[in-house]
């Protein structure tokens, strides 16, 4: 478990010096070549870490400490997954690795999106949120208070 929580603090780690220096850097400068070089090895490694380390210490995890084998079933609370056979209502059988590997894709899909979030939040910084429009007339002109210098 340790090693499955630490996974995630360092890609959390990561994940906030991006975000942060994203926030900082101009938008309109140019990129230098070592700059390019060491950004694309953070975000090689933040990948490599995500998609791989991640889902890996959770397998491991579930294997060995949580023991979750194929011949264990999920019964559920109050017996509500349980087989049809042993007095149950579900006509499958769902084991404890069916739902470690379901656990896995959700971690897959929770980086995907947050990978997704990223980039578009990198490629929006330093635009000014769209100013509100002003009030138009009937007749398409803006709305203008009297005594305004607008």
């Amino acid at each position: 478990m340790v090693a499955f929580v630490l996974s995630w603090i360092v890609a959390f780690l990561i994940t906030g010096g991006i975000v942060a220096y994203s926030k900082r850097r101009p938008v309109d400068v140019p990129m230098t070549w070592g700059e390019a070089m060491l950004s694309s090895l953070v975000v090689f490694f933040l990948m490599f870490w995500s998609y791989g380390v991640v889902p890996h210490q959770w397998l491991v995890w579930a294997d060995n400490e949580l023991n979750w084998r194929v011949d264990k079933f999920v019964v559920g609370p109050g017996g509500i997954l349980k087989h049809s056979r042993d007095g149950g209502i579900m006509p499958i059988d769902i084991t404890y690795v069916v739902l470690r590997d379901v656990i896995a894709l959700l971690i897959y899909g929770i980086i995907l999106g947050a990978n997704i979030a990223l980039w578009a939040m990198w490629q929006k910084r330093g635009k000014d949120a769209v100013t509100a429009a002003p009030e138009r007339s009937a007749f398409g002109r803006p709305l203008i208070k009297e005594g305004s210098s607008s």
